[in-house]
C-alpha cells in the first residue's frame, strides 16, 4: 500500500488538496507530450507519402532488382527473369517495360505510355477500378483521365497507330536502311477497351495518363520498334514481406546468384531503401524528408514541451513554497519533502504524459480521416501507424521533464530555513549575488547559443547538413534558454517601457504597468509562457515559407521546361508547333533540336541547342538562358568536373561537321545540361539532328488539364507526337509540399494551444497570488469596472511583449533553420510570413485578454472582507 509511507501519503495529501493547480500543469504537460506524439507521427506520415509518390512505378513491390553499368546497355533478359521468379520465397517478378504509342477514338486522342497488365495487383501502379484487365492482345485498360480525353468507356473501340520497322533494321550499318530493308510501315490496331484504371500516386501523371495492355503485347510491339527496350529494373513480390527495411541476407544472396550471367552491376533492394535513394537522387544526395521534416519537428517539440513543462511547474510549485516550509516546521525532514517533491512530479508526469499520447494518437488518426475530404491531391495512409518511438519518446520526455522541472524548486525550498521561508521570497535583482550569477549565466548561455546556430548555419550551407542540424538545434536551445534565463531581469522593464504608452489613459492602466515591475518574477513567468509559444510558431512559419520558396526555386532546376511535344516524324514539326502554341493555356513555346555529339573526350552524348531568346521565354530558370550565348554551352557542375573544366574555359565539341570550342557556362538545372546555341549545332551537327516542342504555361492553369488539351490538339494533324507535361510532375510535388505545411499548420495549432494554456496558468496563478492585494485595492476605492480593467491591460501588456519578442526571436531561428536544413536544395529563399506573423500577434494579445477574464471575475465577485482574512 503507497500510504504506509510517510512521503507517499504527504505527496498523496498534497496531490488531493491541489487538484486545480494540477489540473493546470497536468493539461500542459498533456499537450506537450500530444505535440510530441502528433509530431511522431506525422512525420511516418510524410515520410511515407513522399517516398511513395516518389516511388509510384514501384507499387506494392516488396523488392526492387536493378542493373547498371557505364554503358547503359545492361538488360535482364527473360531467361534472368525466370531465374529470380523461381527463388525460393519469390511469389511473383514484373519487368518494368513500356510502349508509347498513338491511340485515338475517332479524332480524339495522341501519343500515349503503355504499361503491362500486373502478374500481380500488387507489382502495378495502377488500379483496376471497374471492369477487368486485358487478357488479349487486342484488350485495353485506360486510366479514368485517359478514358474521358478519348471519350471511350468500357466496351468501346480504340485505335492504336504504330510503325512496325522491317526486321534488321536497328543492326544495319547503311547509311539509308530504308533502301536496304524497306520502308517501316504504319499500322493501326483495334483495342477493346475492357476496365477503366487509376494512378493514385500519379507514376503516369507526366504522360496524362496510360494505358494498359498484356506484357506479351508490349512485348510484341517493342519488337517492331528499331531499338530492343531495356529491362533494368525487376519488381518483386514475395510470400513474406521481409521484416524490417533491409533484403534479408538469404534472399539478396539468391537473387544475385540468379542474376549472376547480367552484365553490371546488380543492385537488391526492398521498395524503401530504392524510393530512399530515387529520393535522395532528387533531392542533392540526402534524405531531405526525414532529415529537414522528421528530424527537425521532433527536437523542436521536444525542446519546446521540455521549456513550457519547465516554466509551469516551476510557477506551480514556487506557489506552494510557504505550505513546504510549515511542514519544515512541524517536522518534515529536508530529504522528505523533496522526494515528495519529485514523487508528486513523477505522478503527474506520467498520468500527464498517458493522456497525452492518447489524445496525441486519436488527433492524428481523425486527422487523416478527414484529409480526403480536402482534396489534397494525394493519397493519404487510413491509419496511424504507432512506433515505439511515438508511444516511449513521449512518455519519458513527460515524466523526465516534470521531474526536472521539480528539482530546482524543491531544493530552494528544502534549502531555505523554515522561518525565512515563510517570508516572500524576492526576485533576482543585479545587486544581489544570485542576480549577477544569473545574468553571467544567461549571457554565457545566449552568446554561446548564438555562436552555436551560427556554426550550424555554416556547416549547412558547406554541405554537412546533418552535423549542422545538430549544433543550430542545440545551438538554439542553448541561446534561447539563456534569453529565458534572464528574462526576470529585462523583461518586466521592457513591458514597463512600452505600458508607458497606455499608462496616461486612466489609474487602472497605471496600476497595470506598475505591476510588471512590482513583481518581476511574476511578470517574466507570465511573458515567457507565451514568449516561449510564440517564438515557436513564428519560427515553424518562417521555416514552412522559406521551404516552399526554396522548394519551387529546386523544382524549377529540376524541371526547367513545363511541356515537351516530340513528333514522330521532322515532316509534322511545323504543324505540332502550331497546335501547342494554340493550345489554351500554353503561353510560349520554342523549337529545341538534339544532337548525339562528343564533348570533350566523351563520345555519345546528347546534346541540347535553342535560340537563347527563345528558350529564356519556355523555361522556369530563364537567367540561365540569359546567360546562354554563341561560342558557349551550359553544363552542370557535376558535368563540368567530369570533364575536367570550370566555369569560363573552353570544352570541345565535336560532330560529323568539325568541332568548336564553346565557353562553359554553369547551370543548376540538370535537364538544361549541355545545351548550346542553334547555330553552333549547326556548325557540327549538320542534319544529324532531332527536334522537340518546349513549352511554358500560363501561371493560373491546372497543368493536368493543359497537359490534356496539348494532347489532344497535337492529335489532330498529321502524323503523331510524345506528349509529356514535367509540370505536372511538378505540381504532384508542390501538393506533397501543401500537405506537408499543412500538418505544420495543424502543429502551430497545437503550439498556440500550448501558449495559451501556459500564459492562463502563470496569470492565474499570479491573481490568486495577490488576493489580498486585490482587496486592498477594492478597499480604497477601485471599483470591479477598473479591477478587471487593470488584469486585462496587464495581461494584454505582458502577452504583446512576450509575442513581439517571441517574433523576433522566430524569424531567426527560423531562417537559420532554414540556412541550415535547405541548403542541401541549393539556394535558400529567405522568407517572412507576415500574415502568419500579424495573426499571432493578434492571438496574443487576445489570449492575454482572454486570459485575464477568469482570475479577474473571480477577484471582482470576492468581497474585499473576505479577500483581505485570506492567507
Amino acid at each position: 500500500m503507497p500510504t504506509s509511507y510517510p512521503t507517499a501519503r504527504l505527496t498523496l495529501g498534497q496531490m488531493r488538496r491541489s487538484v486545480g493547480r494540477l489540473t493546470a500543469a497536468g493539461v500542459a504537460i498533456a499537450i506537450g507530450t500530444a505535440f510530441v506524439t502528433v509530431t511522431l507521427l506525422a512525420g511516418g506520415v510524410i515520410t511515407r507519402t513522399t517516398y511513395d509518390m516518389v516511388a509510384a512505378s514501384y507499387a506494392g513491390a516488396d523488392v526492387v532488382v536493378s542493373v547498371d553499368d557505364d554503358q547503359g546497355l545492361a538488360a535482364f533478359d527473360a531467361e534472368t527473369v525466370e531465374k529470380v521468379a523461381a527463388v525460393d520465397g519469390v511469389a511473383a517478378v514484373q519487368p518494368v517495360v513500356g510502349y508509347y504509342g498513338d491511340l485515338r477514338n475517332g479524332g480524339k486522342g495522341g501519343y500515349l505510355a503503355f504499361a503491362p497488365v500486373p502478374v500481380e495487383p500488387r507489382l502495378s501502379p495502377l488500379e483496376l477500378t471497374d471492369g477487368a484487365w486485358p487478357a488479349s492482345g487486342d484488350e485495353v485498360a485506360l486510366t479514368t483521365k485517359v478514358a474521358e480525353r478519348l471519350g471511350a468507356g468500357i466496351g468501346d473501340t480504340v485505335t492504336l497507330r504504330r510503325t512496325v520497322y522491317p526486321e534488321g533494321w536497328a543492326d544495319s550499318r547503311s547509311e539509308d536502311p530504308a533502301a536496304e530493308l524497306g520502308e517501316p510501315e504504319e499500322v493501326t490496331e483495334e483495342l477493346e477497351v475492357t476496365g477503366l484504371t487509376d494512378d493514385p500516386y500519379g507514376a503516369y501523371a507526366g504522360y496524362g495518363g496510360a494505358a494498359a495492355v498484356t506484357s506479351v503485347t508490349i512485348d510484341a510491339w517493342n519488337a517492331d520498334e528499331p531499338s530492343p527496350y531495356l529491362v533494368t529494373e525487376l519488381l518483386v513480390a514475395l510470400d513474406t514481406p521481409p521484416e524490417g527495411t533491409t533484403v534479408p541476407a538469404g534472399l539478396d544472396d539468391a537473387i544475385h546468384a540468379a542474376t549472376a550471367a547480367v552484365a553490371g552491376d546488380v543492385a537488391v533492394k526492398t521498395t524503401q531503401e530504392r524510393a530512399e535513394d530515387q529520393t535522395a537522387a532528387q533531392t542533392g544526395g540526402q534524405n531531405l524528408v526525414f532529415l529537414v521534416f522528421v528530424l527537425t519537428f521532433a527536437a523542436i517539440a521536444l525542446l519546446v514541451a521540455a521549456m513550457v513543462i519547465t516554466n509551469t511547474f516551476q510557477v506551480l510549485v514556487a506557489q506552494r513554497t510557504r505550505t513546504l516550509a510549515l511542514l519544515r516546521c512541524i517536522g518534515a525532514g529536508t530529504g522528505q519533502l523533496y522526494r515528495s517533491v519529485l514523487l508528486e512530479a513523477a505522478v503527474l508526469g506520467a498520468i500527464a504524459s498517458a493522456a497525452g499520447i492518447l489524445a496525441g494518437g486519436v488527433l492524428a488518426q481523425v486527422a487523416l480521416l478527414v484529409a480526403p475530404a480536402f482534396d489534397l491531391g494525394v493519397p493519404l495512409p487510413g491509419a496511424i501507424t504507432p512506433t515505439w518511438q511515438s508511444v516511449v519518446l513521449p512518455f519519458a520526455v513527460g515524466i523526465g521533464v516534470t521531474v526536472l522541472a521539480a528539482l530546482a524548486p524543491a531544493r530552494a525550498a528544502t534549502r531555505v530555513a523554515p522561518l525565512a521561508a515563510l517570508r516572500p521570497a524576492d526576485a533576482p535583482t543585479l545587486r544581489a549575488r544570485s542576480g549577477r550569477a544569473r545574468l553571467v549565466i544567461a549571457i554565457l548561455c545566449t552568446l554561446g547559443g548564438f555562436a552555436a546556430l551560427g556554426l550550424g548555419v555554416v556547416l549547412g550551407m558547406n554541405g554537412g547538413p546533418q552535423f549542422g542540424l545538430v549544433a543550430s538545434v542545440l545551438g538554439g536551445a542553448l541561446s534561447f534558454f539563456g534569453v529565458v534565463l534572464s528574462s526576470v531581469l529585462w523583461l518586466p522593464r521592457v513591458a514597463a517601457g512600452l505600458g508607458a504608452l497606455v499608462a496616461r489613459t486612466g489609474p487602472a492602466a497605471r496600476l497595470a504597468v506598475a505591476n510588471t515591475l512590482r513583481n518581476p518574477r511574476r511578470t517574466a513567468a507570465t511573458s515567457t509562457a507565451l514568449l516561449i509559444g510564440v517564438t515557436l510558431v513564428t519560427m515553424m512559419s518562417t521555416g514552412a515559407a522559406s521551404a516552399r520558396s526554396s522548394g519551387d526555386v529546386m523544382l524549377d532546376e529540376a524541371f526547367p521546361y513545363d511541356l515537351s511535344v516530340a513528333p514522330s516524324d521532322e515532316r509534322y514539326l511545323a504543324d505540332v508547333h502550331d497546335a501547342t502554341a494554340a493550345t489554351e493555356g500554353v503561353a510560349a513555346t520554342a523549337k529545341v533540336a538534339h544532337a548525339i555529339l562528343t564533348v570533350g573526350d566523351v563520345e555519345g552524348l546528347e546534346v541540347t541547342a535553342a535560340d537563347p531568346a527563345e528558350l529564356a521565354r519556355v523555361v522556369n530558370t530563364p537567367d540561365d538562358a540569359e546567360r546562354l550565348t554563341e561560342g558557349s554551352i551550359l553544363l552542370t557542375q557535376e558535368a563540368a568536373e567530369s570533364l575536367s573544366v570550370a566555369a569560363g574555359e573552353p570544352v570541345t565539341v565535336t560532330g560529323p561537321e568539325g568541332s568548336i570550342d564553346l565557353s562553359v557556362v554553369l547551370t543548376a538545372s540538370a535537364p538544361l545540361n549541355r545545351t548550346l546555341t542553334s547555330a553552333d549545332l549547326a556548325r557540327v551537327a549538320g542534319d544529324d539532328t532531332w527536334t522537340d516542342v518546349w513549352a511554358h504555361l500560363g501561371g493560373g492553369d491546372d497543368p493536368t488539364t493543359v497537359l490534356a488539351d496539348v494532347q489532344q490538339a497535337v492529335g489532330q494533324v498529321d502524323g503523331s507526337a510524345l506528349v509529356m507535361g514535367p509540370a505536372a510532375q511538378a505540381a504532384q510535388f508542390r501538393q506533397v509540399v501543401d500537405v506537408i505545411l499543412g500538418i505544420v499548420v495543424g502543429l502551430l495549432a497545437v503550439a498556440v494551444v500550448i501558449a495559451l494554456i501556459g500564459v492562463t496558468n502563470t496569470l492565474s496563478l499570479s491573481v490568486i497570488e495577490r488576493t489580498r492585494e486585490s482587496a486592498t485595492l477594492r478597499a480604497i476605492g477601485l471599483s470591479k469596472e477598473q479591477l478587471r480593467g487593470m488584469l486585462a491591460v496587464e495581461g494584454m501588456l505582458i502577452a504583446g511583449v512576450g509575442a513581439v519578442l517571441g517574433v523576433a526571436l522566430g524569424l531567426v531561428y527560423g531562417w537559420a533553420g532554414a540556412a541550415t536544413a535547405l541548403s542541401l536544395m541549393g539556394e535558400v529563399q529567405y522568407a517572412v510570413p507576415w500574415t502568419d506573423v500579424i495573426v499571432v500577434i493578434v492571438v496574443a494579445l487576445v489570449a492575454g485578454l482572454l486570459a485575464s477574464v477568469v482570475p479577474a471575475r473571480a477577484a471582482a465577485r470576492t468581497s474585499p472582507v473576505a479577500a483581505l482574512a485570506v492567507e
